[in-house]
């Protein structure tokens, strides 16, 4: 089997996150970036869903391609011929409770569980988690063309968290809106949140921006409301985890915040996201399970510890945003607006 992944174009070097070669994964780690750009490899897949957990694999859509692997993985190992087997059931569903937010695992899962299983099922999983990959890219390829149409000719944009490339499997969600706009020639410049308490837009929004030449700054996530009146911000966009069928969106921990302060401010707030992180079946944001993480993440950073020993700690990874303050969704099938429950509908089909 050949390598896989990104072919970025034009004048951005940027790694491919995930990758095959001769039946074994290979990820980028992305807990060592900015500052060096490591590869992990690996035919088991435990260790992929210990990458998952760990967030050396991170974003929504790169977390399902991540899952397909996994599971490709999985049936290599039991040699699964022509069905889903005890041992293999199981390994799926260890794959699938890696992360309970981003539904993108979920339905990647769901749909290998669909497959037609007749032969060797390790390989049809495997050119499976190609299409998906590929599937990906081109939704991020869409939805930053559709997303062009939101941008002013000269525009400030502020976003939050990583949604680019690193995160989606190819090109970005709510960066691939920023990187359409700044390749179609527009004059965009971007307000990049740190993201605690990870850092995510810190290490890997501001790594991307500056290796696609697209002039940003970086502002630690407190200032976005003086920052909004100071740099006079035209529109927010962000991305998603989950989006409910009313519209509710969880995100990376501080959407909400932004969300409100664009209300405040007259400021339209856009979710880039594809179909796949719809979920159907989720009424509203009531009944999304929203993931905590390990104090440590709040506590420190890399190992050095910044607050005091024995300390509560709350740390939720996501937070939801009510539909009533989302502008617009923009996905590969076109930008969903109000009504947005009904236009969901209209819109998007599951898997």
């Amino acid at each position: 089997m050949t390598d896989s992944g990104l072919n970025f174009s034009g004048k951005a070097f940027l790694p491919d996150p995930i990758r095959w070669n001769n039946r074994e994964v290979l990820i980028l780690d992305q807990t060592l970036l900015p500052d060096k750009e490591k590869f992990l490899s690996s035919k088991d897949y435990r260790d992929v869903c210990e990458w998952i957990r760990s967030l050396r694999i991170r974003g929504a859509p790169a977390i399902g391609i991540a899952a397909a692997c996994a599971a490709a993985l999985a049936a290599f190992e039991f040699k699964s011929q022509d069905k889903i087997d005890r041992r293999l059931d199981s390994a799926l569903n260890e794959i699938q409770e890696t992360r309970p937010t981003a539904v993108n695992l979920r339905n990647v899962l769901a749909r290998l569980r669909k497959l037609s299983l007749a032969g060797n099922v390790g390989e049809i999983f495997l050119e499976e988690s190609e299409k998906i990959l590929n599937e990906e890219i081109e939704a991020c390829k869409k939805i930053g063309q559709l997303g062009l149409e939101l941008v002013p000719g000269k525009a400030t944009i502020l976003t939050h968290c990583h949604t680019g490339g690193l995160a989606t499997g190819g090109y970005g969600t709510a960066l691939g809106v920023i990187r359409a706009a700044h390749e179609a020639g527009k004059d965009v410049f971007v307000l990049a949140d740190e993201t605690r308490p990870l850092l995510q837009g810190a290490r890997l929004t501001a790594y991307e921006l500056q290796k696609l030449g697209i002039k940003f700054k970086l502002i630690v996530d407190s200032a976005s409301g003086i920052a909004m009146k100071k740099f006079k911000v035209d529109l927010v966009v962000v991305g998603a985890d989950r989006i409910a069928t009313n519209g509710d969106t969880a995100n990376k921990v501080g959407t909400y915040n932004l969300s409100v302060l664009c209300k405040e401010n007259k400021i339209p707030f856009y979710v880039a996201a594809p179909s796949s992180t719809f979920d159907l079946n989720m009424k509203s944001g009531q009944d999304i399970p929203i993931e905590e993480r390990s104090a440590d993440e709040v506590t420190g950073f890399h190992g050095v510890r910044s607050a005091p020993e024995n300390i509560s700690v709350y740390s939720p990874a996501f937070d939801v945003t009510p539909a009533e303050n989302i502008t617009a969704f923009v996905t590969e099938k076109g930008i969903i607006g109000r009504p947005i429950e009904k236009n969901i509908a209209n819109v998007i089909k599951q898997f």
